[in-house]
C-alpha cells in the first residue's frame, strides 16, 4: 500500500508541474471556468477570443482547422507540419495531454499551432460562425454506454454547424466500429452529405496523405491487429 502512495504522489506531483509550466506556453489557452466565456492566455490575460484566433495568435489570415479531442496533440502537430500554410488548434479538457503537444510545438517553432483546453460541447462561445475551415475527430473516445456524448452526435453537430464555413469537411478517423457505424448512420439520419468513408484505411493505398499521421492510440491500436477506419463529410 505504501508503495502506491508513492507512486500516486509522483503522479499527482508531476500533473501539477505540467499544469504549471502549461500556463507560460504562448501557444496555450485555457477556460479555467465553464461559465467564462474567455480564455486566459500565457501572460494570464482574459481574453475574448470568439472570431479574433488570427487577430491574437495566428496573424496570417490562413484558414483555420480544429483537432477535437486532440489528447497528445500528435495529429494537431502531423498536419501542421504538412501544411505550413493552415493554422491548427487542437482542443481538449486534459490541460496535461495538451502539454505534450504545446511542448512540441514550441520547440519546433510551428507557428502554425495552438492549443486550447476546453470542453467541446463550448465550443461555440469560443468560435465564431465561419471561423473554422475543418474538423479534424481522431480516436476520440467511443462512450458506448452514452451515445448523446459521441463527438458526432446530434448533440455535437449544430455546434460544428454554427463555427464551420459552409462546405467545410468533418474527419473522423477511429478504430471503434460501433462509432464508425453510428456516424454514417447519424450522417443519413440527419441529412449530411458524406464524402467518403472506409473500414480499412491500410487495406489499400490511403486515399489522403493526411491518413498517414499517426496517434500514440492508433499505433497501438495497430499493433493489436485493429482496423482504422475513417468517414469524411459534410453539413450541407
Amino acid at each position: 500500500m505504501h508503495h502506491y502512495r508513492i507512486v500516486a504522489l509522483l503522479m499527482s506531483k508531476n500533473k501539477l508541474y505540467k499544469f504549471g509550466q502549461l500556463a507560460t506556453f504562448p501557444n496555450v489557452y485555457q477556460n479555467h471556468r465553464m461559465d467564462d466565456d474567455f480564455v486566459t492566455d500565457y501572460r494570464g490575460e482574459a481574453i475574448d477570443i470568439k472570431g479574433k484566433w488570427d487577430e491574437h495568435h495566428f496573424q496570417n489570415g490562413n484558414p483555420i482547422t480544429l483537432e477535437l479531442a486532440c489528447g497528445g496533440g500528435e495529429y494537431t502537430l502531423g498536419l501542421a507540419r504538412m501544411y505550413p500554410n493552415r493554422n491548427f488548434v487542437g482542443i481538449d479538457i486534459k490541460g496535461a495531454r495538451i502539454w505534450k503537444g504545446a511542448r512540441v510545438a514550441v520547440a519546433e517553432s510551428l507557428d502554425n499551432v495552438a492549443f486550447c483546453r476546453m470542453r467541446i460541447d463550448h465550443i461555440t462561445k469560443f468560435f465564431t460562425p465561419g471561423e473554422v475551415a475543418e474538423i479534424w475527430i481522431t480516436f476520440p473516445d467511443p462512450f458506448l454506454k452514452k451515445e448523446r456524448r459521441r463527438l458526432t452526435s446530434p448533440m455535437f453537430i449544430p455546434r460544428y454547424r454554427e463555427v464551420l464555413q459552409p462546405g467545410a469537411k468533418i474527419n473522423l478517423k477511429t478504430d471503434d466500429p460501433t462509432l464508425y457505424e453510428y456516424t454514417l448512420e447519424i450522417i443519413e439520419s440527419e441529412n449530411l452529405i458524406l464524402e467518403y468513408h472506409n473500414d480499412d484505411i491500410y487495406a489499400n493505398e490511403l486515399p489522403l496523405p493526411e491518413l498517414g499521421i499517426q496517434t500514440f492510440y492508433e499505433a497501438m491500436h495497430l499493433e493489436n491487429k485493429k482496423t482504422i477506419k475513417y468517414v469524411r463529410f459534410r453539413l450541407d
